[in-house]
């Protein structure tokens, strides 16, 4: 039995899978948090069963949402979830690192988003198959991330993401190292008793130093702006 899950996110409908990774916190404030224009051509690296996608789609609209998924059911059920709302966009199931193969000329996307693993191999919460590639970099480090949106985006193009607080600098250097400069950061904190639980970053293709700070977003405090409602049903 595939048991699945319906989160109602204003006029879409987004099916999960029990076994896959769901949609969290994180990424819902990295949809808030993008900058999004209608009609704006969107890469997901690492998309998952497309739940930035979907989310991104709330938010603006037309937009063209394409995503790379290495998990072969993830991406059936991301281009379902696609195909279901009426939006736009393909998803690649391969592997986001061999980006030149499957995405030949460099420069296409306004926007990249990415909700990636947090953790180096061997480190963080344990977990195994499937949720292990969700949350560890053992098939995809920071610098195969930024590499890839560095050859996706073009130039003036945004690249969006989460990440681990305790990781800012090294993703910061790869970031610069890829030809992308920070230029929005959000600490993400439980509560102000609390340190940082992770960042939401914004870097611009060969854009110009200078970094905008915005005010700490606390999870205890935090409502989606669009909630949805989970009803469960089984396959």
């Amino acid at each position: 039995m595939v048991r699945e899950t319906i989160e109602q996110l204003g006029q879409y409908r987004l099916r999960q899978r029990e076994h896959l990774p769901k949609m969290g916190t994180d990424s819902q404030m990295l949809s808030w948090f993008a900058t999004i224009h209608a009609r704006e051509k969107v890469c997901d690296l690492g998309c998952g069963v497309g739940v930035l996608g979907v989310l991104l789609a709330r938010r603006k609209t037309p937009l063209t949402l394409d995503g790379v998924e290495i998990v072969a059911e993830s991406a059936r059920l991301a281009a379902e979830n696609l195909r279901e709302n009426g939006l736009q966009g393909e998803i690649i199931h391969g592997d986001l690192r061999e980006y030149r193969h499957w995405y030949t000329s460099p420069g296409g996307y306004d926007l990249v988003v990415s909700n990636p693993p947090y953790f180096a191999p061997n480190t963080g919460k344990t977990a195994e198959g499937v949720r292990k590639t969700a949350r560890s970099e053992e098939c995809c480090t920071v610098e195969d991330l930024c590499a890839a949106a560095g050859w996706l985006l073009r130039t003036g193009g945004r690249f969006a993401l989460c990440y681990r607080a305790e990781r800012l600098t090294a993703l910061f250097a790869t970031l610069q190292k890829s030809g992308m400069e920070p230029k929005r950061l959000q600490l993400v904190q439980h509560s102000p008793a609390h340190p940082p639980k992770f960042i939401l970053v914004e870097a611009m293709r060969l854009g110009k130093p200078g970094l905008k700070i915005l005010p700490t977003l606390f999870v205890a405090d935090w409502i989606p702006p669009t909630k949805g409602n989970c009803n469960e049903i089984t396959l």
